[in-house]
């Protein structure tokens, strides 16, 4: 990633970080995915985690960090669990056990948890329509969202708002910039095409004028000294300059063509 594309990432983390739910449920479900940051040292869940202490009630103390989480995956599991409370829950997760990352323009976002608390999490996702992707990578159980969209609005969801919306611009610069340039090589290559079929066109009626096999002052006669006097006009400008359809040039450059082809081959006949 890019030092911008990180920086937008902690933004968004930022943003998430600094939500407090209104819920005390959802405080303290929050709490709980929190409690379970693995080796990651994080000042702002630390500041989350102190602001959502002070205003939640009293928790689990005597269970270890990754049983709070565990215990709190499983309830959420649950078909009778509310969205709210699953929304807290990965959010908090995200915080504490994700990884966000933005590469040009391409977007991933996975969650490293324990086997058990994972496949929880998959079926509280699925009964939300959020789920991603669940693997094992070295014994442990990953959720995998790579869809950008599905990402984006799944962040938006559980609170991202002004990050998201740069994302999305950047998106947008980035869509009409790709289109721009795909745009610019088309016409670069008609350009490129239409200059070498002028410059073929043109030897094609040099010979056939130096050989003097063209009837004078006949159609095939005007269109190849129009064309000799602008290799690099294009059908329908010949056309203009001549007083004729495009379709008739178009035609007589192709008899033109074909004369001279057979004129090369006569030439060439031992």
């Amino acid at each position: 990633m890019s030092r911008n594309e990180r920086d937008l990432v902690s933004a968004i983390r930022h943003e998430l970080a600094a939500i407090t739910p209104q819920r005390k449920c959802c405080r303290a479900t929050e709490l709980d995915a929190l409690a379970d940051p693995g080796r990651r040292s994080d000042v702002a869940i630390a500041r989350t985690v102190h602001r959502l202490s002070s205003a939640s009630a009293s928790h689990d103390v005597e269970a270890s960090p990754g049983g709070r989480a565990l215990k709190r995956a499983r309830a959420l599991a649950d078909a009778d669990a509310t969205a709210h409370c699953r929304s807290a829950f990965l959010r908090g997760r995200i915080l504490s056990r994700g990884s966000l990352s933005l590469a040009s323009g391409r977007i991933h976002l996975e969650l490293v948890l324990t086997q058990v608390e994972a496949r929880h999490v998959v079926t509280a996702l699925e009964a939300e329509g959020v789920s991603g992707l669940y693997r094992v990578r070295r014994g442990r159980g990953v959720i995998v969202w790579k869809d950008r969209t599905q990402i984006l609005d799944l962040l938006r969801r559980l609170g991202a708002g002004s990050s998201i919306a740069e994302i999305e611009a950047r998106g947008v610069v980035r869509q009409i910039r790709g289109e721009l340039n795909r745009s610019v090589n088309a016409e670069t290559a008609n350009i490129q095409r239409a200059v070498l079929a002028g410059m073929r066109q043109a030897r094609a009626a040099a010979e056939l004028i130096e050989e003097g096999v063209l009837p004078p002052a006949g159609l095939l006669q005007r269109v190849s000294s129009a064309r000799l006097a602008h290799p690099e006009a294009t059908i329908a400008e010949l056309g203009e300059t001549l007083s004729l359809s495009r379709s008739v040039v178009q035609r007589a450059l192709a008899t033109i063509e074909r004369q001279a082809a057979a004129l090369r081959s006569e030439a060439a006949l031992p």
